[in-house]
C-alpha cells in the first residue's frame, strides 16, 4: 500500500467533490447512481469506512502515551466514537440505492395514453 499523506487525502476530498458537482448538473439518473452505487455500499461504503476511521482516529489519540489524560480529551474522543455509530447507522443507504434503481427502471412512460388505451 502506498504512504499515506494529506495530499492522499486531499485528493479523496477533491474527487467526492467533483462527484457532487458532476451531480449537480443533472446526469442521467442510472449513470448517477452507477458513480454512487461504490459509496454506499453496505460493507465498503463511506459510511461504514468513515466510520470506522474515526473509531481508528479515537484509538490513536485515546492510546498514545502523550495524549493528555484530561476530561476534555476524553469528551472529544467520545464525540468521534458518538460520530462513528451516528456514521455506520447510515450503512443502510445502500437499500435506498436500490430502491431509486428499481423505480427509475419502473418509471412510466412520459407520454399518457387515451382514457379509450387505458
Amino acid at each position: 500500500m502506498p504512504a499515506l499523506t494529506p495530499d492522499t487525502i486531499r485528493t479523496l476530498a477533491e474527487t467526492l467533490a467533483d462527484l457532487t458537482d458532476y451531480l449537480r448538473k443533472n446526469p442521467d439518473p442510472a449513470e448517477a447512481l452507477a458513480l454512487v452505487k461504490p459509496l454506499l455500499d453496505e460493507y465498503t461504503g463511506l459510511p461504514v469506512q468513515f466510520a470506522d476511521t474515526l473509531r481508528a482516529l479515537a484509538r490513536a489519540v485515546q492510546e498514545h502515551p502523550d495524549t493528555p489524560r484530561t476530561a476534555q480529551g476524553d469528551l472529544l474522543i467520545t464525540e468521534l466514537r458518538t460520530a462513528a455509530w451516528e456514521l455506520a447507522d447510515q450503512h443502510t443507504l445502500h437499500y435506498v440505492l436500490d430502491d431509486l434503481r428499481d423505480l427509475y427502471g419502473s418509471s412510466p412512460t412520459s407520454e399518457q395514453e387515451c382514457c379509450w388505451c387505458r
